[in-house]
């Protein structure tokens, strides 16, 4: 008999094989059942740092992208539109040493969600995650605007 593999586990040990991720240290190293709540971590290495020996900024960036799209596609599932539409990013502090930063989905994004595309009108809403030092010290902030449209049945 195959062991049974919960969906968001197999969707952690596939994204972290995923050659941008896997080639600059971005690691998704927590993710829960229901996929609102999404942990990715980044260790500082010789091929992720610039040349002040700190996290390269595109590496901070990138270890934002795509979560907040890949987990409400998995929780809205086949009948929502959801792409990234916007990022920005705000450097706060160098970042050294492992870095991390967490995503959550809440029930109130989702009714959100639901209540302004149930027209099927598109939906822009804009969440920030936090990128943290291990000691907790905020290194950077992103922005992140999410095009959101409920499908059109045919």
């Amino acid at each position: 008999m195959v062991p049974f593999i919960h969906p968001s586990t197999l969707f952690r040990h596939l994204i972290n094989l995923y050659p941008p991720y896997l080639f600059t240290g971005i690691k998704v190293s927590s993710i829960s059942r229901d996929f609102q709540l999404l942990q990715v971590d980044m260790s500082l290495r010789w091929y992720n740092r610039n040349y002040v020996g700190t996290h390269f900024g595109g590496s901070l960036f990138a270890m934002t992208d795509p979560w907040f799209m890949l987990m409400l596609m998995q929780i809205l599932g086949k009948d929502y539109l959801v792409w990234d539409s916007k990022a920005e990013i705000d450097f706060i502090k160098p970042g050294k040493g492992k870095v991390s930063c967490r995503f959550h989905i809440s029930q109130t994004m989702l009714d959100q969600i639901k209540q302004n595309t149930d027209s099927g009108a598109k939906y822009l809403p804009e969440y920030e995650v936090h990128i943290r030092d291990e000691s907790g010290e905020l290194v950077a902030k992103v922005k992140k605007e999410i095009y959101i449209r409920k499908k059109q049945r045919k």
